[in-house]
């Protein structure tokens, strides 16, 4: 989908993380039964999360969900888009996923999507998810102005 590396080749994509409490991986075609399922039983909160006017995920298969996730796995490997599962530490549940996508926004680096998975406590997974990511793209990742649609009205992450 992407025509271009996102980062630099020098710079070293990590393919797992550990934030506070959360595991981070990279995405692949192993995941699409948890993944699936996350999707599935959060198809409210995740209608219109990468395009409002997109009905996914509703009516979506596990085999659309796996040509999803391939997706996801090759543009990790040619480092034009990352994508990561995201798992509780504690027990090990899956919770969600986290995108870096180029932006299409003009001055932005990156665009970042998150989502975690329908519960009572989703708002603040949610919230502990964003922070935790905000953190860690600006310690981390080369990008100078990254964007949250959706979330921020594109306001850039400030840098330290």
């Amino acid at each position: 989908m992407y025509n271009r590396p996102l980062v630099r080749p020098d710079f070293v994509v990590p393919d797992r993380i550990q934030l506070d409490g959360l595991k981070l991986c990279m995405l692949s075609i192993d995941d699409v039964e948890r993944d699936f399922e996350a999707v599935v039983a959060s198809e409210t909160r995740l209608k219109g999360l990468f395009d409002r006017d997109s009905p996914w995920p509703v009516g979506l298969t596990i085999r659309e969900n796996l040509v999803d996730l391939g997706w996801h796995e090759r543009e990790f490997t040619l480092r034009k888009s990352f994508a990561y599962s995201v798992t509780a530490l504690a027990d090990h549940r899956y919770l969600g996923c986290c995108y870096i996508f180029p932006s299409n926004v003009a001055g932005y680096d990156a665009s970042v999507f998150y989502w975690v998975r329908a519960a009572a406590d989703a708002d603040v997974r949610d919230a502990h998810l964003g922070a935790q990511l905000k953190v860690w793209l600006r310690e981390t990742w080369p990008f100078q102005h990254v964007a949250f649609p959706g979330r921020d009205r594109q306001r850039p992450l400030p840098q330290s």
